[in-house]
């Protein structure tokens, strides 16, 4: 009877090998893990609720939620969906729900429904715990001899020394999904304010539109969040210094003259600081940025004053001095380059029986549940693959 290693207890590992269990069950199949509990990630992932997939309503490319790796996404999905994500664990006793910002939990609202399934579901696999894995060979891991090996040790800051010698294409690994250090004491003093903006980092195309949050170190929040994974790698190669701008009302610059001269004409003797376009501390904030004092009149703006406040109101600009990681769920870009790899199986193309899933590979998702749905779904499609060539 052929032998199957998967390397990583995670998300991918786990799910491939309980799609392995449930398919053949006679199939022997070891889960090598470094860490002394499986799925330690699942277990905190979304503050502890595990935010397991998305609607994908609103995506109207993958590329909006897979900055990197969207055509082996477009392929995956079609063999296991958001869909079939929920259907599965729904079949198994976990009932989800959607909410509103079309990210789909477990109805208890804790992760540990999520991590009990997926256990069952891998009943009879021999899980190996506290068990690095310092070796990869064809058809060897540690030494002892496996028909196929699944590669699912997740982001890897610190590189993947234990491919060394299969001469595979490795994507430099880097962080990504962090918040950003803002170093203006004006700014963090409005910490706790939530305000949908659209983001960017200047010198690039990179932006993102959201609920951004202001925090006593800087900006969070999805907006944040977003902008941090499309410009993950330009981030890294710029030391995470640099300016960051943000469009406080997220539409153009025409728009936003037009409502202001609108407001103004409609009210000349009405002071500018109590017209309140954005919650009271902001828009004080943006006024002493656009240098109007605090008395000031519409009718007082002036061209100059107007120009001055369109923008401030349009592109604010802020420094940029570090980055922030994100509660414990650290993402990293990077991993196994995909030309490595047949994109239909997640086979590597030098060496037959050695495939790879979930974010060991060169795949990595904005937050919001698309990071778990690509470790299900690209763990599938290992499963099936190796099931289809027994």
């Amino acid at each position: 009877m052929p032998k199957v290693a998967v390397i990583g207890a995670g998300a991918a590992g786990c799910f491939c090998a309980a799609a392995l269990r449930k398919q053949a069950p006679n199939l022997p199949v070891t889960v090598f893990e470094a860490g002394s509990k499986p799925l330690a990630k699942v277990a905190i992932t979304g503050g502890g609720r595990c935010n397991l997939t998305n609607s994908f309503e609103g995506i109207r490319q993958l590329s909006q939620a897979y900055p990197r790796g969207e055509r082996v996404m477009k392929r995956a999905l079609q063999v296991f969906s958001e869909k079939d994500t929920i259907r599965w664990f729904t079949q198994r006793g976990v009932s989800c729900v959607l909410q509103p910002d079309h990210c789909w939990f477990p109805r208890s609202q804790d992760a540990m429904d999520i991590v009990h399934c997926l256990l069952e579901a891998m009943s009879g696999a021999d899980i190996r715990l506290n068990t690095p894995v310092t070796s990869v060979q064809p058809g060897l891991v540690n030494g002892e001899a496996f028909d196929y090996v699944v590669v699912t040790t997740g982001g890897a800051p610190k590189g993947l020394p234990f491919l060394d010698g299969l001469g595979l294409a490795i994507m430099p690994p880097v962080p990504s999904l962090f918040t950003f250090t803002v170093p203006d004491p004006a700014l963090r003093s409005l910490m706790g304010l939530v305000v949908e903006a659209t983001i960017g980092l200047t010198g690039t195309a990179f932006k993102a539109d959201g609920p951004l949050l202001i925090t006593d170190w800087g900006l969070s929040g999805p907006a944040a969040l977003k902008l941090s994974s499309y410009a993950a790698r330009q981030l890294a190669e710029d030391g995470y210094k640099g300016t960051l701008w943000i469009n406080w009302l997220r539409t153009n610059e025409d728009e936003i003259r037009r409502q202001l001269q609108e407001t103004a004409s409609g009210n000349p003797q009405k002071l500018v600081s109590t017209t309140h376009l954005l919650p009271s501390r902001l828009w004080s904030h943006l006024l002493a940025k656009a240098g109007l004092r605090p008395d000031i009149r519409w009718a007082e703006v002036g061209s100059k004053g107007l120009n001055r406040l369109v923008a401030v109101l349009s592109a604010d600009t802020y420094p940029l001095s570090g980055k922030s990681r994100f509660r414990d769920e650290f993402v990293t870009c990077g991993g196994v380059a995909l030309s490595n790899l047949n994109l239909s199986t997640l086979e590597s193309k030098q060496h037959p029986g050695l495939y790879f899933a979930g974010e060991v590979l060169d795949i990595d998702a904005i937050t919001g549940g698309f990071n778990l749905q690509a470790a299900w779904s690209t763990g599938y499609v290992c499963a099936q693959s190796i099931l289809k060539s027994l």
